[in-house]
């Protein structure tokens, strides 16, 4: 059922507040949904926020790698924390409405960490290119500033491109209807709701998302192809599997994010449905920011020891 924006529309009919359509007339579904998206976003801060002290308590895991392995909890930690909380809202209560400027805002703050995260996925393939084909240079050419730099980049590109798009579809008019057919304030259904023809607009955005997505995703497929041509011509067997062993964790994110965001952004609007982007959109925010965690932890010995020692400490000191 299509809400009635007369209530929420001003002098000039546009559409100052929206509203999340409904997931399902069936309670139990709903409810069941909540649940499974409740404990999947705690599992997701909890072993986002494990790994990121562990990590930060562990000396020896203050290295380049793991340096951008925090930087990634954390974006994980913001990524959910943008959309999950008015997600679960809505899915269980009246009260699904959501202003023009907390719209816009969760839109950005989205945007910042997705873009950010696209940018730091490209950093991490980086570095374990010049661990493995410069090990020699690998200290110095990879030092704190060098991965400073990196991750402000990082961080302010998903800043710029997050201002950018957000002001760019909220420089529209919306005169109806208001109802969101999505979880969360995402660019397409947004723009789905805009006056008059978007054409141009779609456009714009899905050239930002070609460079914003793919740009980076090209950097880490030919970083990748260097590696596995260095390690080809490795003559130690045991020293291939060591080498491919650093990277299998980091290429299976990737595999997991961009598999998901390439899915939801670049794909042709003929093929788009409410239902098929509600379930990529439940993927790409709550699956893989779950599953990155188990990931790290559970096919990296230094990442799993370190988490073993915080945990300790944790019970140590509650004990104490």
């Amino acid at each position: 059922m299509s809400l009635n924006c007369s209530m929420w529309q001003d002098n000039s009919m546009s559409v100052k507040h929206f509203a999340f359509a409904k997931f399902s007339e069936v309670t139990e579904q709903c409810f069941l949904l909540f649940t499974l998206i409740l404990l999947m976003f705690l599992a997701s801060l909890t072993g986002n926020a494990l790994i990121a002290l562990a990590i930060w308590t562990n000396p020896v895991l203050h290295t380049p790698m793991y340096f951008f392995l925090a930087n990634l909890s954390f974006l994980e930690i913001g990524y959910t924390c943008s959309v999950i909380p008015k997600m679960l809202q809505s899915l269980v209560s009246e009260a699904r409405g959501i202003s023009w400027k907390g719209c816009a805002t969760q839109m950005f703050f989205f945007t910042l960490f997705a873009i950010s995260e696209c940018c730091l996925l490209a950093a991490m393939a980086f570095d374990r290119y010049m661990a493995i084909c410069s090990p020699l240079h690998y200290a110095t050419r990879m030092n704190r500033g060098v991965c400073a730099h990196l991750a402000i980049v990082s961080w302010g590109v998903g800043c710029m491109v997050g201002l950018g798009q957000t002001n760019y579809i909220f420089s529209l008019d919306f005169c109806g209807p208001c109802e969101i057919d999505h979880f969360f304030c995402d660019l397409p259904p947004i723009l789905a709701l805009a006056c008059g023809d978007t054409s141009y607009n779609e456009a714009a955005v899905f050239v930002v998302a070609i460079l914003c997505i793919s740009s980076p995703f090209l950097l880490i497929i030919v970083s990748y192809g260097r590696i596995l041509a260095a390690v080809l011509v490795m003559p130690s067997p045991e020293g291939r599997r060591k080498a491919l062993s650093t990277c299998s964790s980091h290429l299976l994110v990737v595999t997991l994010f961009y598999g998901s965001g390439s899915v939801t952004y670049l794909r042709p609007k003929a093929s788009h449905s409410p239902g098929t982007d509600k379930l990529l959109a439940l993927f790409y925010t709550v699956v893989t920011s779950m599953l990155n965690p188990i990931i790290y932890s559970l096919r990296n010995k230094e990442v799993k020891a370190a988490l073993q020692r915080t945990v300790g400490k944790k019970k140590i000191l509650t004990h104490s």
